[in-house]
């Protein structure tokens, strides 16, 4: 695209983003109706890939000056915007940037759902069929001596709901998950595939192995207070994964290290809404667990999660917050 081009498509923007920030300079952000308030982010972000297309395609060093000024002035008002508290900024992740980012991003989090649903298929078809598959599907770390135990002697009894150990084992690995997984973009994504892949694996198995030895109900009793929480959010980890994989391998118009950045930006909301996720899953797991409920009733709020989850990410952030106090 020649230089001529890209200012006739790109100067309304420009010139509606000048006319914004110049009313918000003279009456404040607060004078501001909802809308032009949300145009500025917008035209801020558009600005800003226009920066660096502009840059990389080295036009004019005036038009370059031009949209660099810009993009800091839409900047005070867009992340320094000196009216909004730090209680505001948390309610705004919360209740729109967060759940907007995963819907933004939600193919690659189905990639990674789909990944652990099929690897969890298998193992468990495997394990219900063949028993002694577990001990070439587990490591022997993750296979508990009771139930080793259960698949030799029919007469040896375990209660899995009786052993916080069996939940702390759980939840410590699905932290360590979700850490590994975001940490596999510095391979391309392959090991973050790759854990996404083996921890299906070791529910699936995990979980045929207690059906086989009689506590099936039991062990997704166990698992469901906390566990849709936290595979949940594993899931995102590995999406905020994939989203720097695809800045690195696939970055458009954008020189490689400005789709990085950009993808670095939005893997970062993801992840911090992923270790609020762990934080409320671990709380779950302290104070709700621990009481020893009946199974149907574990089972029950484990499902009331998985609605709450689909709500949050399905709706939050659709409608717009009608203050005006930031951006």
């Amino acid at each position: 695209m020649t230089q001529a081009t890209f200012v006739e498509r790109r100067t309304a923007a420009w010139n509606e983003l000048d006319s914004l920030l110049a009313r918000a300079s003279r009456g404040g952000v607060r004078r501001l109706q909802a809308e032009q308030v949300e145009a500025i982010g917008r035209l801020y972000r558009a600005a800003t890939s226009d920066l660096a297309y502009a840059s990389g395609r080295g036009y004019d060093a005036r038009l370059i000056v031009y949209l660099n000024r810009l993009v800091a002035r839409a900047h005070a008002y867009v992340y320094r915007g000196a009216a909004v508290t730090g209680r505001e900024r948390v309610v705004e992740f919360y209740a729109r940037t967060f759940p907007r980012e995963f819907r933004r991003s939600f193919g690659f989090f189905a990639i990674c759902a789909a990944i652990t649903v099929a690897a969890a298929v298998v193992a468990y078809v495997l394990v219900r069929t063949h028993p002694g598959t577990a001990y070439s599907l587990l490591p022997s770390a993750i296979v508990p001596d009771q139930i080793k135990r259960s698949l030799h002697d029919s007469n040896f009894a375990f209660d899995p709901s009786a052993s916080p150990a069996m939940s702390s084992m759980i939840i410590t690995n699905n932290v360590k998950v979700a850490i590994y997984a975001f940490a596999g973009c510095a391979t391309l994504g392959l090991f973050t595939l790759w854990i996404i892949f083996f921890n299906g694996l070791m529910l699936g198995a995990l979980g045929a192995l207690f059906t086989n030895a009689g506590f099936g109900p039991d062990f997704w009793a166990t698992v469901a207070p906390h566990g849709v929480i936290e595979l949940t959010a594993i899931q995102i980890a590995g999406a905020a994964g994939l989203l720097i994989t695809a800045g690195i391998l696939a970055p458009g118009r954008l020189r490689r290290r400005d789709a990085i950045a950009a993808a670095a930006r939005r893997a970062g909301v993801l992840i911090a809404g992923v270790a609020s996720m762990l934080l409320v899953a671990g709380t779950i797991e302290g104070f709700f667990s621990p009481l020893r409920l009946p199974a149907s009733d574990r089972i029950a709020f484990g499902a009331a999660t998985a609605v709450l989850l689909v709500l949050y990410f399905g709706f939050a952030g659709r409608t717009e917050v009608t203050t005006t106090r930031g951006i």
